[in-house]
C-alpha cells in the first residue's frame, strides 16, 4: 500500500513537472492578454471616443473589444495548457455543463444581457434623468451588469440593470422640453374669464417658461371653497432652469391675483345650528 501511495505521488510530480514550462507559457500569455486588451480598450477608446455615437453604446463597444482579446488569450493559454483542448471540445463542454451553471449565475446572466440590451437601444443614455421603481435621478455610468443613477439630491443608487430592463422607465429628459403644471383656486364669486386672463399673462411673463410652446389655463373643478385652474406650460427638460421654474410661475401667480384682487380663499367651514327642542316631560301614571 505505501508503495502504491509513493508511486502516485511520483507520477503526479514528475506531470507537474512536465507540464511546468507549459504552465509557465500559459501564464506569460495570460499576462500577454492583459496587457494587450488595456492597449486595445485605449485604442478603441480613441477612435470610438470621437464618433458621433451615444455614451452608453461606445461603452459597450469599449468592453466588447476587450472581452473578445481576453477570450481568445484564455482559449490559447487553455490550448498550451491542454493540448487536447479545442474549440469544439469547449462547446461539447458548455453543452454539458449549461444547464447548472444557467441556475448558479441566473442573476449574473440577467443582468448582463439586460446591460447589453440597454446600451444597444436608443433611449435612455448617460445624462439622462430618470424615475424607476420610485428612484429618481440622472444616470450616471451603465455597465454590463448595473446602472448609476444619482439623485438630484445627490444620493447615489446602484442598480441592476434586470430592474432597468424589467420596469417601467420615465425619461424626464427625452425631448428639449417638458411640461409643468400647478392648480390654483379662487373664490367662487371671482370672475372666471378675468381670473383666466390674468393667470395666462402671469405665466407667459416668466422667463424660465417657453415662449413657443402655449400655456393653458384651464378651469378644472367645483372645490369645496374654490373653483380649480389647472395651469400648464412647457420649460427646459434639463439644466439649471428645471428646479426653478415652478417657483418662479408660483410667485407670479400669486403676484398678479393680488395685484387684480382675486381671492386665493382658504378652507371654509359652514357650521348650522338648530333650534333645540325641549325635551318632553316624563308622562307621570296614575296611582
Amino acid at each position: 500500500m505505501p508503495d502504491v501511495v509513493t508511486n502516485q505521488i511520483n507520477a503526479f510530480y514528475e506531470q507537474t513537472l512536465a507540464s511546468l514550462p507549459s504552465l509557465v507559457i500559459a501564464i506569460g500569455i495570460v499576462l500577454f492578454t492583459g496587457l494587450i486588451a488595456k492597449g486595445a480598450g485605449a485604442i478603441s477608446r480613441r477612435i470610438i471616443g470621437s464618433s458621433e455615437l451615444r455614451p452608453s453604446l461606445r461603452n459597450l463597444l469599449q468592453k466588447a473589444v476587450k472581452l473578445a482579446i481576453w477570450i481568445v488569450g484564455l482559449m490559447i493559454a487553455a490550448i498550451v495548457v491542454f493540448p487536447d483542448f479545442t474549440p469544439a471540445s469547449m462547446i461539447a463542454g458548455l453543452g454539458i455543463g449549461t444547464v447548472a451553471i444557467g441556475f448558479a449565475f441566473k442573476d449574473i446572466f440577467e443582468n448582463f444581457f439586460a446591460g447589453v440590451l440597454i446600451m444597444l437601444r436608443e433611449k435612455m443614455s448617460i445624462g439622462d434623468a430618470i424615475e424607476v421603481d420610485g428612484i429618481v435621478g440622472t444616470v450616471e455610468y451603465i455597465s454590463l451588469r448595473e446602472t448609476h443613477i444619482r439623485s438630484f439630491s445627490g444620493e447615489l443608487t446602484i442598480m441592476p440593470n434586470s430592474m432597468l430592463f424589467q420596469n417601467a422607465v420615465e425619461i424626464y429628459t427625452d425631448a428639449p422640453l417638458r411640461r409643468f403644471e400647478v392648480v390654483i383656486g379662487v373664490s367662487y364669486d371671482t370672475d372666471l374669464e378675468k381670473a383666466e386672463t390674468v393667470l395666462h399673462k402671469a405665466v407667459e411673463g416668466c422667463e424660465t417658461v417657453d415662449r413657443e410652446k402655449p400655456v393653458q389655463i384651464l378651469a378644472d373643478t367645483f372645490n369645496s371653497s374654490s373653483v380649480d385652474f389647472v395651469v400648464r406650460w412647457w420649460s427646459q427638460s434639463s439644466g439649471p432652469s428645471v428646479p426653478l421654474t415652478k417657483p418662479e410661475v408660483v410667485k407670479a401667480i400669486k403676484r398678479a391675483l393680488d395685484n387684480a384682487e382675486i381671492e386665493i380663499p382658504f378652507p371654509y367651514v359652514t357650521h348650522t345650528f338648530k333650534e333645540q327642542v325641549p325635551l318632553a316631560e316624563p308622562v307621570v301614571g296614575e296611582s
